[in-house]
């Protein structure tokens, strides 16, 4: 058996485990029962484990990162999200916060899991030292912002239920979902800054132009500019609350709009499937 059919076994046992971590914490939150949730945040591990040793097989197999279609980096979005939730549960022991953020791992997941998986040669204007940098940041800030819009929507639960400030329930208090959530979208807004910025020099060497209004540069500054927008009104206005949860939700769409919608309905020459 060869490293190819490993990578795909260990593909699907982490997509089956982080379909399993989002089921329970589902039922986590409905029941409020503890060892459901630890066992949720075991399954969510293991499937990062196992997901990571995908990873790195594929790697072996192709000699550089996963970072060259839209399955690899599907996958690798995949990773990201799963890695951002899991740094902000063992950090902050919010394990509810994983039903909302294992069902966007899940889905991506699902998503990569219908694309071609075989493995192409880099296309030229790949072939750069910039790939790891720009696609490396991409994929964590991508991640950090699904983390953050599933705080937000954490948020805006607990309102509708009337928990506030008090934590109720097996959800965290509202203020501190808030608060975490403009702290994570801030460490994002920085990955996604570097993401442009190496983007703009690696189109400088690529194509002789830094910038040139592709549908997926043109997005990726729509994002940008949203998410500075949200960061500018919390820093100088002190905006928070419920605008800033809807703020942060909307900027997330535009982020799954630059992944999959640019490509599926805007291609240009950033569309490598």
């Amino acid at each position: 058996m060869d490293i190819i059919f490993y990578e795909e076994l260990f593909f699907t046992l982490g997509f089956i485990a982080y379909t399993l971590s989002a089921i329970g914490f589902f039922i986590y939150v409905a029941l409020k029962k503890d060892s459901v949730g630890k066992a949720a945040v075991l399954l969510a591990t293991l499937g990062f484990a196992i997901h990571t040793l995908a990873i790195v097989l594929r790697v072996i197999e192709s000699g550089r990162l996963p970072f060259s279609n839209q399955f690899e980096f599907a996958t690798s979005f995949t990773w990201g999200i799963v890695m951002c939730y899991l740094v902000l549960h063992y950090a902050y022991k919010f394990t509810a916060v994983g039903a909302f953020v294992m069902p966007i791992a899940f889905l991506v997941m699902g998503y990569a899991s219908m694309l071609p998986k075989n493995i192409k040669p880099l296309m030229p204007a790949l072939q750069s030292g910039w790939l790891p940098l720009h696609v490396g940041t991409a994929v964590i800030s991508y991640g950090a912002f699904a983390v953050a819009a599933g705080l937000s929507t954490m948020y805006l639960l607990n309102l509708r239920k009337g928990a506030g400030s008090s934590g109720k329930g097996s959800l965290p208090d509202a203020e501190v979902c808030d608060y975490l959530s403009y702290r994570v979208i801030a460490f994002g807004f920085l990955m996604l800054t570097l993401v442009i910025i190496t983007g703009a020099i690696w189109a400088k060497a690529a194509w002789s132009r830094y910038w040139g209004w592709d549908p997926k540069e043109t997005w990726s500054l729509i994002t940008w500019l949203i998410y500075s927008v949200y960061l500018h009104l919390r820093f100088n206005r002190g905006w928070k609350g419920k605008p800033a949860a809807l703020f942060s939700i909307i900027g997330f769409i535009c982020v799954i709009f630059t992944f999959i919608g640019v490509n599926t309905f805007l291609p240009g020459i950033h569309s490598y499937r």
